[in-house]
């Protein structure tokens, strides 16, 4: 530790440039701590305060942090290049309701034996969920071929604001 140390209170008022034993002199004074801040300052900053009260008030602002965030899964829906129009639109159902709960949709589009030699049928299942779903989502990753899959990543997108009337369908007054 340096000789002199940049102090500053126990309600973080500044205190000024002092010795270190001075410093020490003082925290016992006031019956509370001295923390070193920022030790690569020069002086090194240093603070009297309750470090224990603290080190208290540091976690819990973290676990209000915590609480506060929302997790995102990623939800999976597998298709397949023959999936028929039942099952089709249950498995739409089933990501317009994962985007409305706020998770990421993974839609994995699965080739079996000779099917990946039609992958034009494949991207053209996948350009149909997104015209379907519309702009209501955002697309992170556009469909590419990982092995045997093509993979497709959509987040939920911006909601359109509602009521407003548009520019379009006013008239001006010539």
């Amino acid at each position: 530790m340096a000789p002199e140390v940049r102090l500053s209170g126990p309600e973080n008022e500044p205190l000024g440039v002092v010795s270190l034993m001075e410093a020490l002199r003082m925290a016992g004074e006031l019956d509370v701590d001295l923390v070193e801040i920022a030790a690569t300052a020069n002086p090194p900053v240093c603070r009297l305060m309750d470090y224990g009260k603290f080190k208290y008030q540091e976690q819990k602002r973290a676990a209000e942090a915590k609480a506060k965030q929302t997790v995102i899964e990623i939800k999976e829906v597998k298709f397949r290049p023959g999936t028929d129009d039942g099952d089709y639109n249950i498995k739409m159902r089933n990501i317009r309701r994962f985007l409305a709960e706020g998770d990421k949709c993974k839609i994995t589009l699965r080739f079996r034996g000779r099917e990946i030699t039609h992958q034009e049928l494949g991207l053209a299942l996948l350009n149909r969920i997104r015209d379907d779903l519309g702009d209501t989502i955002l697309i992170e990753q556009f469909p590419k071929l990982e092995g045997r899959q093509m993979i497709m990543m959509i987040a939920p997108g911006k909601k359109k604001p509602a009521g407003k009337p548009s520019a379009e369908g006013a008239t001006t007054p010539a």
